[in-house]
């Protein structure tokens, strides 16, 4: 059978999955799962990923994760990877962890993110382990309700959909979470994905097959340098200059971190208008994190 085309969508959002091989055991103790947490935690860094909900269940993974200007399959052969050369260092053992390739849809976010964050995090309650998803460790549905914090998880897009106070938005959320029968919980998710791996509108999908990317809030690369010079006081031609300013630096990198996450360009053409290389601008935006949210 062909493999499945891959669509890579900067700014994208992404359900992927991957299992164990043979459908066997991905952890065996607690201590796996925190290795996890720490692998995919620096590989979202490296990557420029935003992962909005994961669930580590005892053979498979979900994550539904933001690209940036890199595909999806960086991030996860880099992460699936050192996971799988750890395990095989503690069982000394040489086969495979995984499954050769993961599962990825691409996923239309205006109509599908609160289902599809919904459905991760039931996850092992339609399989039977626990009766709620509280009881359940190994996801970030702890992190949406605040029981827990874990800063590489990327809470605020999904709760402001639901309010932009965060208490309202969080007990709206658990009430989300309950507003179904858990049977009826990814039924409509997993007939509405196409064989190319696309979950949306008839109209999202038709746009993502004939190679465009996703919606855009701003399709205009000079707005947004218009519009951080306005936010910090340098007009467009100083952004673009070769001065080594260390603050006009962070503000390259919020320019760059804005226009990846806003899919308004790739990393690239960010890099050629403010006249640096990509991996200058990579360097300040892993320096300078705070700067960039």
């Amino acid at each position: 059978m062909p493999r499945r085309l891959r669509i890579h969508a900067p700014g994208g959002f992404y359900h992927a999955t991957l299992r164990g091989n043979h459908q066997q055991a991905i952890f065996h103790t607690e201590s796996d799962r925190r290795l996890l947490n720490a692998i995919v935690a620096r590989c979202l860094d490296t990557y420029f990923v935003r992962l909005h909900a994961y669930c580590w269940m005892t053979n498979h993974l979900h994550l539904l994760v933001q690209v940036s200007d890199q595909p999806l399959a960086s991030f996860m052969r880099q992460a699936a990877s050192e996971f799988a050369r750890a395990m095989q260092i503690k069982m000394s053992t040489t086969g495979h962890l995984f499954e050769r390739r993961y599962h990825a849809t691409l996923v239309d976010a205006d109509s599908y993110l609160l289902e599809l964050v919904r459905y991760i995090h039931l996850n092992p309650v339609r399989a039977n382990i626990v009766p709620d998803p509280g009881l359940f460790a190994w996801s970030s549905h702890h992190v949406y309700v605040g029981a827990r914090k874990e800063p590489w998880v990327t809470t605020d897009f999904v709760l402001r959909e639901f309010s932009t106070d965060r208490a309202r938005a969080v007990q709206a959320y658990r009430d989300f979470v309950r507003s179904v029968p858990t049977s009826d919980i990814g039924g409509e998710l997993e007939q509405s994905v196409d064989r190319i791996g696309i979950l949306g509108s008839d109209e999202f999908k038709r746009r993502m097959q004939c190679g465009a990317s996703v919606p855009r809030q701003c399709q205009d690369l000079a707005a947004l340098l218009q519009e951080a010079s306005r936010r910090f006081g340098f007009d467009v031609a100083t952004l673009r200059s070769p001065v080594r300013d260390p603050y006009l630096t962070k503000v390259r990198a919020w320019i760059a971190h804005q226009a990846v996450t806003r899919r308004i360009a790739p990393l690239a053409e960010v890099a050629r208008s403010v006249g640096r290389n990509e991996a200058t601008l990579r360097e300040a935006m892993q320096k300078y994190p705070q700067e960039i949210e």
